[in-house]
């Protein structure tokens, strides 16, 4: 299993040993509210990565206030956002994040933080050369809940993730490529109250 496998599986393993130790209390028929004793669940879908062809899914666990979030998505950046001569550039990501809420109840305004792991591969225009690196990012991220209904909720969201560590250049062919140092995103989320 390699690190960007064993990143995804311990997040996963997180969210479910979160739930599994909430005393069931997401089996029973309750109103939602963050601010009980009860550990609460939930799942979203961002729609940056489906529209650049990827996929995203991310899972949390949370109480009061506080959440942690882990997701895994696959985006390919557009081709606008890439640099002269490459014409493919595919990140696969994997992140522990928690996220704190000003009001109560999964709502409102919301600032979060966490560890971020790329793996990307880079394609050139000219003779199909790859180049493959790892990164480590730190991200901090911000947004709003808009309910809708008890369950379900949309937020807008944007954040920048700051490279810690990996690759500072890589060569795809002839070509070099260095990442950027600070990487904003936007977008919009949406996801459901388990």
């Amino acid at each position: 299993m390699n690190l960007f496998q064993t990143i995804a599986v311990y997040s996963i393993s997180i969210i479910t040993c979160s739930m599994c130790c909430s005393n069931s209390s997401l089996a029973q028929a309750q109103p939602i509210d963050s601010t009980s004793r009860h550990w609460q669940a939930g799942a979203e879908l961002d729609v940056l990565p489906y529209a650049t062809g990827g996929y995203f899914a991310a899972g949390w666990v949370g109480k009061k206030q506080l959440r942690l979030r882990s997701l895994y998505a696959v985006v390919n950046k557009p081709s606008f956002l890439l640099p002269d001569g490459f014409a493919a550039y595919k990140i696969q990501s994997a992140a522990v994040l928690v996220d704190y809420f000003r009001k109560p109840n999964w709502q409102g305004f919301w600032v979060g933080a966490g560890l971020v792991y790329w793996n990307n591969e880079l394609r050139t225009d000219a003779n199909q050369s790859t180049g493959q690196f790892n990164l480590w990012l730190a991200n901090g991220s911000m947004g709003y809940h808009w309910r809708l209904g008890k369950r379900f909720y949309i937020s807008p969201w944007a954040g920048m993730s700051m490279r810690i560590a990996g690759a500072k250049a890589v060569a795809a062919g002839p070509l070099s490529y260095k990442p950027p140092f600070l990487n904003p995103e936007l977008s919009v989320k949406g996801g459901i109250i388990l």
